[in-house]
């Protein structure tokens, strides 16, 4: 099945509110993830087009009328990307399973959730966040605590949920009146590509709004860029480590939110059988598992660590891996043939680590074409392994086996990443106990949550700073005080 992605000019940048040639006729092909066809060809950013899209975004933040507007004029313009990206649902979500691998059953209803949900809650905040508001100096001087925009904005998103990190990165960085670079993956540039005909649709001020498709090396250029105030990113924490350190030379502001190895701890007194039904279907049917904030680390008692290792694999061997847009497909391909391949290596890691293989590990040998893996159990993994403690993005879950509760709590905290976890036990006060002690951004409780919403991030290397909420705000702005006399 050949399946094709229209945009409006593909050959282009967005750059100042046009849509302008790009330095070079270089191109990147945009791949079918499960059929291995090319689906779209757009333009690739060199170093001069970054340039130019810095340059625009800095004179429209400079001189133009977006951060002299009031939240509530700039709240209208996030109403109606708001309403346009929801009449555009679909097609969002077509993309996101072209690109990606997302059963598109299971995107269409999520991607909901994140574009329009993300600015129709900022485009609220114009109305219910304080702006400016009058204090008190200790002096007993009139004064004022006031929120400014950062400046510009450069946006690095990533290839696994490019439309969705784009809402929760835009919609504050624009109520907040910023001006945006938005750098759009190589592997997954079309949602962003949409995102501007949008934008352009609406008559955003030019400038607000730029968007770029560029590879790893023009990236670390907008981040060096003089004229950049803020870098937010979403990605690999080796990634991020790299754009902290560039960011520290010139006291850049930065939101990093990077990777995750998400424990979930399974108490005694919680049934298997639930517990492997809400972690297997959920992880392996969500984006085959590239997903940051998966719960990959199944902590388990140690008389329960057969059963779940049985109960998951069952789920593994259950799941029907195809075409996204099949309907009786529930787990799709990988994004591309580097991130199969970086998968195989870590099984075959595993079992060389000494971790017991109980199912998957290979390509399917029925689907020839597309970027596909099987649904992969580890049991007995030693929590210190490789497996265990490195980020393999892929549909590959590891059982733990723990001693007692405190032994739990240990193995999941024993980790660089603190991004997400999940507690399962019938006992609230016990969970809320738990999950106090889980250094962790967000603790679900018998299943996997995350709520951009409320807000999202990462303890220790799974990021700095958090995205969605009155937090997700905050950090495209500066607060200055103003003290009279």
């Amino acid at each position: 099945m050949t399946r094709t992605i229209e945009l409006k000019h593909p050959r282009h940048l967005f750059i100042g509110g046009a849509w302008v040639d790009p330095a070079t006729p270089e191109t990147v092909d945009v791949i079918d993830c499960s059929t291995e066809e090319v689906v779209a060809t757009v333009a690739k950013a060199v170093s001069g087009d970054m340039q130019r899209a810095v340059a625009a975004a800095r004179h429209a933040f400079d001189v133009g009328p977006w951060p002299r507007m009031t939240p509530q004029e700039r709240a209208a313009y996030l109403e109606r990307l708001a309403a346009r990206l929801e009449a555009l649902n679909d097609e969002f979500a077509r993309i996101w399973a072209i690109e990606t691998g997302i059963v598109y059953k299971v995107a269409q209803p999520r991607i909901g959730l994140f574009i329009g949900g993300a600015f129709r809650q900022y485009a609220a905040m114009a109305s219910t966040f304080a702006f400016s508001e009058a204090c008190r100096s200790v002096t007993g001087n009139p004064a004022w605590r006031v929120f400014e925009p950062v400046g510009v904005v450069a946006e690095i998103l990533p290839w696994n949920g490019p439309a969705g990190l784009l809402a929760y990165k835009t919609a504050p960085a624009l109520l907040a009146g910023c001006t945006l670079v938005i750098k759009s993956p190589v592997e997954a540039p079309c949602s962003a590509y949409r995102f501007a005909e949008i934008c352009e649709e609406i008559g955003l001020p030019p400038g607000v709004i730029n968007v770029v498709t560029a590879d790893r090396d023009v990236s670390e250029e907008l981040v060096r860029h003089p004229g950049v105030d803020k870098i937010t990113f979403t990605g690999s924490t080796a990634a991020g480590r790299r754009i902290a350190s560039i960011a520290g030379e010139r006291v850049a502001r930065v939101t990093l939110e990077l990777g995750g190895k998400s424990p979930a701890i399974i108490l005694d007194d919680y049934d298997v059988e639930a517990a492997a039904n809400a972690l297997g279907n959920a992880y392996f049917g969500y984006n085959t598992g590239q997903i940051c904030h998966s719960l990959t680390r199944v902590i388990v008692p140690r008389a329960k660590h057969d059963s779940m290792v049985e109960a998951l694999s069952g789920i593994a061997r259950a799941i029907v891996l195809g075409d996204p847009f099949a309907e009786q497909t529930t787990s799709g391909p990988l994004a591309s043939a580097r991130q199969r391949n970086t998968v195989e290596r870590y099984v075959a890691r595993g079992i060389a680590e000494g971790a017991r293989l109980a199912t998957g590990g290979k390509r399917p040998v029925h689907l020839e074409r597309g970027f596909f893996f099987e649904p992969t159990v580890f049991g007995r993994v030693d929590n210190r392994s490789a497996i265990a403690q490195e980020e393999i993005f892929g549909p590959v879950l590891c059982v733990i086996p723990a001693d007692d509760e405190a032994g739990a709590i240990k193995m999941a905290n024993d980790s660089l990443f603190g991004l997400n976890a999940a507690v399962f036990t019938h006992d609230r006060d016990r969970a809320m106990q738990v999950a106090r002690q889980l250094r962790s951004g967000t603790v679900g409780h018998n299943g996997p949550r995350t709520d951009f919403s409320i807000g999202f991030g990462g303890f220790k290397q799974s990021g700095i700073g958090r995205e969605g909420g009155v937090e997700g705000l905050t950090a495209f702005m500066e607060s200055k005080t103003i003290i009279m006399a």
